[in-house]
C-alpha cells in the first residue's frame, strides 16, 4: 500500500485531547492520512451507514460525504463512500476510509491479519489479568438487537455461526483493553459479557445502567498501522 505512514508525529496524527476515557471529538475529524487511506473521528451514537428506515438519516457517512473526506469511485455495497469498516453505533474512535477502489480492495484484503484494539469500562469482577475468547457468534435467535455466542452446540441462534477472537487485557481499573482479529456485530460487547466483563451501561449485554463507552484506539500491521494519541496497548 502506497504512503503507508500516516502524517503526524511517530505515524500517529497530530491531534490532541483524545482519549479512552470519552472520545470528545467532532465527527469527520481528520486524525492522519496517507496516500490512501484516511483516519476520522466517529462519536459514539452515531452509525456509521444511515439506517435502513431513513436512508437520509444522519450518519458517518452523510457528514463525511459532506465534508469532502469521502473516497473517490462507485463503492461496492456495504463499502460506501469508501468507509472500509463499521463500528457499532455505541461505539466511538476512529474509522478507515479508503480513499479509492484500488485502496479498498487493498485493505480489505490485510483485513483478517490486522489487530485492532479496543478500550472499554466494566465494573465485572473476574480472577484474570488477561483471558482469550475463540467462541463463534450469531444473531440471536428472536431478538435484532443483540447476538449470541456459541456455548454448546444446540445454542440457539439464528443465521450462520461465525468465527470470533478476542483477547481481553486487564488495565487501570475499571479499564480493559480487548484486541480482535475477527470483526464479528458486537463482537467486543458480546465477548467480554461472556467472560464476565459486560461493558457499563450495556444493558442489552448484562451491563448495569449508564452510558455504555466502548473506544476503538488502535489498528497493528505488518505494513501499516494508527494508534490514536495517548492510546498504547500491548503491541
Amino acid at each position: 500500500m502506497r504512503g503507508s505512514r500516516p502524517r503526524g508525529r511517530a505515524g500517529v496524527a497530530a491531534h490532541r485531547g483524545a482519549s479512552a476515557e470519552g472520545l470528545a471529538l467532532g465527527c469527520g475529524v481528520l486524525l492522519g492520512e496517507t496516500a490512501d487511506l484516511r483516519f476520522v473521528a466517529k462519536p459514539p451514537g452515531l452509525p456509521c451507514f444511515p439506517p435502513h428506515a431513513n436512508p437520509e438519516g444522519d450518519s458517518l457517512l452523510a457528514r463525511l460525504t459532506a465534508a469532502g473526506l469521502a473516497g473517490e469511485g462507485e463503492f461496492p455495497a456495504g463499502f460506501a463512500g469508501g468507509i472500509a469498516h463499521r463500528l457499532d453505533t455505541l461505539t466511538s474512535g476512529f474509522v478507515v476510509v479508503a480513499r479509492s477502489l484500488d485502496a479498498l480492495a487493498a485493505v480489505r484484503a490485510e483485513w483478517p491479519t490486522l489487530r485492532k484494539f479496543y478500550r472499554f469500562r466494566s465494573a465485572g469482577v473476574v480472577d484474570f489479568e488477561e483471558r482469550e475468547v475463540i467462541a463463534p457468534i450469531a444473531n440471536h435467535a428472536r431478538r435484532a438487537d443483540r447476538v449470541v455466542v456459541q456455548r454448546w452446540a444446540r445454542e440457539r441462534h439464528r443465521g450462520h455461526w461465525l468465527p470470533a477472537y478476542t483477547r481481553l487485557r486487564r488495565l487501570a481499573p475499571p479499564w480493559w483493553e480487548a484486541e480482535i482479529r475477527t470483526g464479528v456485530r458486537h463482537q467486543v460487547r458480546a465477548h467480554a459479557a461472556f467472560a464476565g466483563l459486560p461493558l457499563d451501561g450495556d444493558t442489552i449485554y448484562g451491563g448495569a445502567q449508564g452510558t455504555p463507552v466502548l473506544v476503538h484506539v488502535a489498528i497493528l500491521g505488518p505494513r501499516w498501522c494508527f494508534r490514536l494519541p495517548e492510546a498504547t496497548t500491548s503491541g
